[in-house]
């Protein structure tokens, strides 16, 4: 009942759009409000409990729609779409003890998980899709976290506003079964309005928090500091930093 009246808040809210969302205090209190009542539980259940609701084949939306950005004009990511990205690579570093570079085949050699979830859209829609890509955890622990680490930073290909798009979450949403790379959309690689080549699931949050267009993996002490110091592109501009749901 409380995620649903959450959800049915954001919806009033949503024919602003998420440029001006983000600047709405009412949606700062909403979010606030998911942050209080859902982030103590989350963290209570532990990284290995607490799993999103996952649901049946028929269940998948006809059509999962695109948001924020949905094309990137820049010379260089339009030349890689034109290869199918067999040249993108995923740079893994900051804190860790064995920093490497991941190609979409080295991904895809990885073991995978598959999950059918909803995304929960800020805007007030929703959508249920077929995600497929390695989880988190098991590329930071190829990694290994060094002891400071307390954050994973994920960096874009994408820009809004002339500002680069990245985001964070801490090392329970990191480690969480859930918490995957995913590489492919009902069955099919991921469209670019959905974050080609790789976008982040990361399925207990909203979806603002599921970056697209994925670069590179940062584990780091602290988010102060980095961009606006918030921890992601929307925590900057007034979006709450956990927005578990």
């Amino acid at each position: 009942m409380k995620r649903r009246n959450l959800l049915a808040g954001l919806a009033a809210l949503g024919a602003t759009g998420c440029s001006r969302i983000g600047d709405s205090t009412a949606f700062a209190g909403l979010v606030d409000a998911a942050q209080r009542l859902h982030r103590g539980a989350h963290r209570a259940l532990g990284p290995g409990s607490g799993l999103a609701r996952e649901f049946s084949p028929d269940d998948i939306s006809p059509f999962f729609r695109g948001n924020g950005t949905i094309a990137i004009p820049s010379p260089d990511y339009r030349a890689q779409s034109a290869t199918g990205f067999t040249g993108w690579r995923v740079a893994v570093g900051g804190l860790v003890e064995r920093p490497f570079s991941l190609s979409l085949a080295d991904l895809r050699a990885l073991p995978q998980r598959t999950q059918i979830t909803r995304h929960d859209c800020v805007e007030g829609w929703s959508a249920i899709g077929q995600w497929t890509g390695p989880q988190l955890g098991a590329i930071l622990t190829r990694a290994g976290l060094e002891a400071k680490a307390r954050y994973i930073v994920f960096r874009c290909a994408d820009r809004l506003n002339g500002a680069p798009y990245y985001e964070s979450c801490d090392l329970d949403d990191a480690f969480h079964p859930q918490t995957i790379l995913a590489h492919r959309l009902n069955g099919a690689p991921l469209p670019e309005r959905n974050g080609a080549p790789l976008r982040l699931r990361i399925e207990r949050q909203l979806g603002y928090k599921h970056a697209k267009y994925l670069t590179a993996i940062e584990a780091v002490a602290t988010i102060d500091g980095i961009e606006g110091g918030k921890g992601g592109y929307w925590e900057d501009r007034g979006y709450q930093w956990y927005a578990g749901i």
